[in-house]
């Protein structure tokens, strides 16, 4: 059973910066796309950011120019560099991954337990 493990959640004053970093547990065979969402308390889950095997990526218009998504393929890491962080950031952070875990298995998308981030004033 594939698990994403996410750490790098915490605790920053606004203005701050966080690094979130995600990987799956065991063996895997292939990754097309990873990503971040996130969930504040009251709200639905949403897009943060997401990139592709071919590092092609894409950002929630609220974080672009200050939130940087990377992957390092041969560690199958997918990362979230956070900076000047707002309060309106707080939310639990979702790492997610569409992966096929061996050779002929079907790409599935997982879903990790989650990270709390907190911004405060």
């Amino acid at each position: 059973q594939v698990q994403l493990v996410e750490s790098g959640g915490g605790w920053v004053q606004a203005g701050g910066s966080l690094r979130l970093s995600c990987a799956p547990s065991g063996r895997i065979f292939s990754i097309n796309v990873m990503g971040w969402y996130r969930q504040a308390p009251g709200k639905q889950r949403e897009l943060v950011a997401t990139i592709t095997s071919g590092s092609r990526t894409n950002y929630a218009e609220s974080v672009k120019g200050r939130f940087t998504i990377s992957r390092d393929n041969d560690k199958n890491t997918v990362f979230l560099e956070m900076n000047t962080l707002k309060p309106e950031a707080t939310a639990v952070y979702y790492c997610t991954a569409n992966l096929k875990y061996k050779f002929g298995a079907a790409y599935q998308s997982y879903w990790g337990q989650g990270t709390q981030v907190t911004v405060s004033s």
